[in-house]
């Protein structure tokens, strides 16, 4: 018997052609330690056996068939089925720790007024090798481990928020958000292909005071080689630019901490786009890219990366930065 305060979570899996991974998804929610209130399956529009797959575990899942309109429709159409207090989402192709939801669940009985929780989260390819966590491959991460070594919970607050922003581990499959919350903020943006996360993400810290996460992997995120960054590294990089951008004139009134780390992710993606044009030998645009950030925010740190930028230029053989499409 679950405490008469003990938060309830809707988890909404959103699913397109994901029929050979759809199982073991919804399977690794049903394991959990802490049972989530409901599982929430969004079919957008498969074309491939999903559906007899879905069908095995009627009875323990909401499943919802729609027409496709992508990731960020269908996790909102998940949402406004969802009748738990909390969202929790996982994409159809990865896994949740068994104690994802507990571990969350029980800081928030600590502390019920907090705004959002995060955690680490694990990176695996196609063959189970681990690749790496998130919280140690990114600037905000690295500083908390240092600043709080050993330490299972780390509570956060709005002065950490411009790490989080810039070079931070906010993940799908590993924040946990009320609902109320994410319907006051309208969700995931439609019409994004790529950095839809991190719109909600960016929006959310402009909007909140106090978070957490917990220093150890909760989720296993699986990297396939046919992932739209991938497949087409300058579409893919161009659209998460427009994503990013897109959210200027919103967070102007953001908190100083945010709107800092929101510039600096704009630069870093317009680096990493700029990096993408240069590795398919399209010169004039790499050289474009960021004379618009230096313009934008004239500094050291961008004139820096414009002189980075050349160089790849003139040796024709730039190295790719670290992927600043993880939010």
């Amino acid at each position: 018997m679950l405490p008469s305060n003990a938060p309830t979570f809707s988890v909404i899996i959103p699913n397109y052609n994901n029929a050979a991974t759809l199982a073991r998804a919804i399977r690794s929610v049903q394991a959990q330690t802490y049972p989530a209130h409901e599982i929430i399956v969004i079919d957008d529009g498969s074309t491939d056996h999903s559906a007899a797959v879905a069908s095995e575990f009627a009875g323990s899942i909401v499943y919802i068939h729609q027409k496709n309109a992508g990731v960020a429709l269908a996790r909102n159409n998940g949402a406004r089925f969802a009748t738990g207090e909390w969202l929790a989402f996982l994409d159809a192709d990865d896994e949740f720790a068994p104690d994802r939801l507990e571990a969350h669940a029980t800081w928030i009985q600590d502390e019920p007024d907090i705004d959002f929780l995060l955690a680490d989260q694990e990176a695996r390819d196609t063959s189970g090798k681990l690749l790496g966590t998130i919280i140690s491959a990114c600037k905000a991460g690295r500083k908390l481990l240092a600043a709080h070594p050993g330490a299972e919970r780390v509570p956060l607050t709005v002065s950490d928020f411009e790490d989080l922003a810039a070079d931070g581990f906010m993940e799908i499959r590993t924040i946990s958000i009320p609902r109320q919350t994410f319907v006051g903020l309208g969700g995931f943006p439609a019409g994004h292909k790529i950095g839809e996360d991190l719109h909600l993400f960016l929006r959310l810290l402009a909007n909140s005071r106090k978070a957490g996460v917990v220093m150890r992997s909760l989720a296993t995120y699986h990297i396939y080689p046919t992932s739209a960054m991938r497949k087409n590294p300058v579409q893919a990089a161009q659209n998460f630019v427009q994503s990013v951008e897109s959210l200027h004139l919103e967070l102007t009134n953001a908190p100083s901490p945010v709107l800092n780390g929101y510039l600096a992710k704009r630069h870093a993606v317009r680096l990493s786009l700029a990096y993408a044009y240069l590795r398919a030998q399209r010169k004039p645009a790499a050289v474009g890219t960021m004379l618009k950030s230096f313009f934008q925010l004239p500094n050291a740190r961008t004139f820096r990366d414009i002189l980075s930028v050349a160089r790849g230029f003139r040796s024709g053989a730039p190295a790719l930065p670290r992927d600043t499409s993880v939010a």
